[in-house]
């Protein structure tokens, strides 16, 4: 592992990061994990323009790596994790600039399966940033702390002996609560497990299932926090303080990719998966244990690859039907309220932008969407790169982060 030299002073990034994470006066805008500040791909610091551009204006664009993590911001900085050559790559930008600030860098040889190649040999698994320290999964399962002023490498885990999940690794961590929670393990046989942010050290682990290439949620259900995360064959809910295991419900999808995060909404948790149906279900606990029971099932528009946005009690997101359709579906109901024509793309990142819906599309089109819950209505078309965009786009203020095969570029609204 090497470390460039910073360009601040240690003591005055150290100052930067800390203001930026806990003392910010506009801690919003920072997009620190996978999904965004909570997990559910809201933009809380967007304004919107009086008028759409017909053009985005493009500030900068370098080469970082391959790889569709996504990037995230803290501060005035942008934190980009991905591969060059042989090696994983975290490396800290300027966020106005472009400009590096440091680069850490580990050996992680990776070979993707031949039914992948087109999306490269990752990482695929976004950093999540947590009190001054930034955690990653690499392709081969390896788990990593950094210190996020300078780079330094704290800790790192060595890779599973277990052969690693078909198309690498996927889970973005979760740090919640004082844990550093990533299921890493291989495609038949994995740990759940929570490690100390400190030290590496592992606080919990459960043992019943292999990974999915889907990121946990951490959420209160029946009183108890609990991180909820599909494995390789099922939808777990385990206590986050011991990791017991509360719950489980069988889902195993064709070719067992479970790759959608759980999304929480009201009291319910919404699942999908490749030809699953959309269903919502609560998590109660009864005198006998833990059960799960249904509230509505939408079989008409399974998610695949695409993680859906909750905006205005509506559920807008990307079907893998009809060669990729948008959709909108009633959270409260299920009832489908609209799709859009076929054949849109292959996989869209979406985001809830205020009260727009942004969906980066694949072929690197990012729609504006109006939320409107007659019809599928662009407000807006840009065209953000000239190779495919398979990463989630970050957007802190007017500034929209896309990261395409090997370059990440900033654009503004102005």
């Amino acid at each position: 592992m090497s470390v460039s030299k910073p360009i601040l002073p240690l003591a005055i990034s150290l100052v930067l990061l800390d203001a930026a994470s806990a003392q910010s006066p506009r801690p919003s805008a920072d997009w620190p994990q996978w999904r965004g500040p909570n997990r559910d791909g809201a933009v809380t610091s967007w304004v919107e323009p009086k008028a759409w551009p017909e053009t985005l204006t493009a500030k900068w664009k370098i080469p970082v790596g391959i790889g569709y993590a996504t990037p995230i911001v803290v501060g005035e900085r942008v934190f980009a994790f991905t591969r060059q050559e042989t090696d994983e790559v975290l490396q800290a930008l300027d966020a106005a600039t472009g400009k590096q600030i440091w680069q850490s860098r580990y050996p992680a040889p990776f070979k993707m399966s031949p039914a992948a190649n087109r999306h490269g040999d990752g990482p695929k698994a976004t950093p999540t940033f947590n009190a001054g320290r930034l955690f990653t999964l690499g392709m081969g399962g390896v788990v990593s702390a950094f210190d996020a002023a300078t780079g330094k490498q704290l800790w790192q885990t060595g890779p599973s002996a277990a052969p690693a999940p078909l198309y690498g690794t996927a889970m973005s961590p979760l740090v919640d609560r004082g844990l550093v929670i990533v299921h890493v393990g291989g495609h038949d046989k994995g740990a759940l497990t929570a490690f100390d942010p400190d030290t590496g050290g592992v606080k919990w682990r459960w043992d019943g299932d292999g990974p999915a290439y889907s990121a946990p949620i951490a959420v209160d259900l029946g009183g108890t926090r609990q991180v909820v995360t599909f494995t390789q064959d099922n939808l777990i809910g385990v206590a986050e303080a011991t990791g017991e295991l509360l719950w489980q419900r069988p889902y195993k999808t064709r070719a067992t990719q479970n790759t959608v995060t759980p999304i929480a909404y009201g009291d319910t948790l919404i699942v999908s998966g490749l030809d699953m149906p959309v269903v919502a279900f609560r998590v109660t606990k009864k005198a006998g244990g833990w059960t799960t029971e249904d509230v509505w099932s939408n079989p008409d528009v399974p998610l695949y690859m695409t993680n859906a946005v909750i905006v205005s009690d509506m559920m807008v997101g990307m079907t893998h039907k009809n060669s990729g359709q948008f959709f909108a579906l009633d959270a409260k109901t299920g009832k489908t309220l609209w799709t859009s024509a076929p054949r849109q793309a292959a996989n869209a990142a979406m985001l809830r932008v205020g009260n727009q819906i942004f969906a980066l599309k694949d072929d690197a089109e990012l729609l504006v969407l109006s939320p409107s819950r007659t019809a599928f209505e662009p407000v807006h078309r840009y065209t953000v790169a000239e190779s495919a965009t398979w990463a989630q786009p970050t957007i802190s203020r007017n500034r929209i982060y896309v990261k395409d095969l090997n370059s990440l570029a900033l654009f503004t609204i102005e």
